[in-house]
């Protein structure tokens, strides 16, 4: 076996994307990891212009230059590449200036770290978000039992007022009660003991999907794109519904009016949720095209009481979560300005996959 072929051949066994590029930061050498990651073949990455394939310039375009002109060495941290295609990539860069065949060249190594950051972040989330729900939860039922009392008092005083004029106050401490004991009681999630049977996930969806086509305006477009072969599967049918239904309504309201919304369905292997690896997975994907999610809020989306919107209750996607963890599933979102992506993983037993 010639020394070229076992360089390659180890170069192929890689897990980091390796580039070789030229003076013109012109792509001569692509491994298969980076084909991977570009999603495109080697050939054609081949004498290919780096910058064709990104829309940013996170990679600093200038700095590679100098790297190559002065024989520099020097590794940037949690770049965020922006692929032509609209796909998001975070890499650990590493940038190595070597001599081939006595010209100047840059050998670039990227190493992605979404998977590794993503499993400590949503083991992070989940934490926080179960700590909250856990002194919501506490903080709900000691608000509930003094209501209550106010409540039966204010009552017990209407019954034995004579005044009309003083009832209409005893009729408002009701009413008021009543309506923070739902605002209570939606605090708390559903605690409806799930209905689990084989269902088509599809047909669940094209339900929402069908909803949200009436309740859109002329300029917005509802689109599907499902996988056949996901086969039926234990599910709560309402439970599902409101949960997409939750997601699916918060991405209209962000659209104002004009954009596009796709429901999207694909078979997930080897899938890890809260530190659980599950072989078989069903992922569905709410995707839309609106001006994305404000980063300050990004990391405290499914807390109760968070929302964007003066007259929101911020409490949709928190409820929609509780409701995807009775299936043992989770809520993961992805966005940017064009583009947020709600998708939904929920674990199919291989009993279900094969009944």
């Amino acid at each position: 076996m010639s020394r070229t072929i076992t360089n390659e051949l180890l170069l192929d066994s890689l897990k980091t994307a390796v580039l070789i590029l030229n003076q013109e930061l012109v792509i001569q050498y692509a491994n298969n990891a980076a084909e991977s990651m570009f999603e495109l073949s080697k050939n054609q990455l081949h004498n290919q212009p780096l910058l064709q394939f990104l829309v940013n310039d996170d990679l600093k375009t200038e700095r590679l230059r100098h790297a190559i002109e002065h024989h520099e060495s020097y590794t940037e941290g949690e770049l965020q590449l922006i692929f032509s295609t609209g796909r998001h990539c975070v890499v650990d860069a590493i940038i190595s200036p070597f001599d081939r065949c006595d010209t100047p060249a840059l050998l670039l190594e990227l190493i992605p770290i979404d998977h590794q950051r993503k499993l400590y972040l949503d083991n992070q989330h989940w934490a926080h978000h179960k700590a909250a729900k856990e002194l919501i939860r506490g903080l709900a039922h000691e608000i509930k039992n003094p209501l209550g009392g106010i409540r039966g008092a204010a009552q017990l005083l209407g019954k034995e007022l004579h005044d009309e004029e003083l009832k209409e106050y005893t009729t408002l401490i009701v009413e008021q009660s009543d309506r923070l004991r739902n605002l209570v009681d939606r605090l708390l999630g559903p605690n409806a003991v799930p209905k689990f049977r084989m269902q088509n996930v599809h047909r669940i969806i094209e339900q929402i999907r069908t909803l949200i086509s009436l309740e859109c305006g002329d300029g917005v477009s509802v689109e599907r794109d499902y996988d056949p072969s996901i086969p039926d599967m234990l599910l709560d049918e309402d439970m599902l519904q409101q949960a997409v239904l939750n997601i699916a309504r918060n991405a209209l309201q962000a659209l104002e009016g004009r954009g596009n919304i796709s429901f999207v369905t694909r078979i997930q292997r080897q899938q890890m949720i809260y530190g659980t690896r599950y072989p078989l997975c069903v992922e569905i994907k709410i995707v839309d095209d609106g001006p994305g999610i404000a980063e300050e809020i990004r990391d405290t989306l499914f807390y109760p009481m968070i929302s964007t919107k003066s007259d929101g209750s911020g409490l949709g996607l928190s409820i929609a979560q509780s409701l995807v963890e009775h299936h043992q599933g989770k809520i993961e979102v992805e966005s940017w300005p064009g583009h947020t992506v709600f998708s939904i993983l929920l674990p199919i037993n291989r009993q279900e996959s094969t009944s």
